[in-house]
């Protein structure tokens, strides 16, 4: 079982930046592909971004490349998500997966594991 718990969620202006983190328990996190992903009120959870086990593979929806970054530190089993030049529309609750196969991919149901989720919020 892995449990994920993220943070650095908050309030910033327009063109800010933050910097989500998910971190996990359990001893098999390392060996698992994390994707990122974010509900905005009233619409479907759509994919952010994802990594692979070994960070060596990263894959970012069109509307955020450029501005975000997934990276992950095994050792302290954590992945995290540098948002930077930040827009009224990336206002959502955020979301960390775990995928047990390491596909990484951008489809919700590829996942096995999820957190409860942290709120971003950008002012315009």
């Amino acid at each position: 079982q892995v449990q994920l718990v993220e943070s650095g969620g908050g309030l910033v202006q327009a063109g800010g930046s933050l910097r989500l983190s998910c971190a996990a328990s359990g001893r098999t996190f390392s060996t698992y592909a994390v994707g990122w992903f974010r509900q905005a009120p009233g619409k479907e959870r759509e994919f952010v971004a994802s990594i692979s086990w070994s960070g060596g593979y990263t894959y970012y929806t069109d509307s955020v490349k450029g501005r975000f970054t997934i990276s992950r530190d095994n050792a302290k089993s954590t992945v995290y998500l540098q948002m930077n030049s930040l827009k009224p529309e990336d206002t959502a609750v955020y979301y960390c997966a775990a995928d047990q196969q390491n596909s990484g991919g951008s489809y919700m149901a590829q996942y096995d594991y999820w957190g409860q989720g942290t709120q971003v919020t950008v002012s315009s």
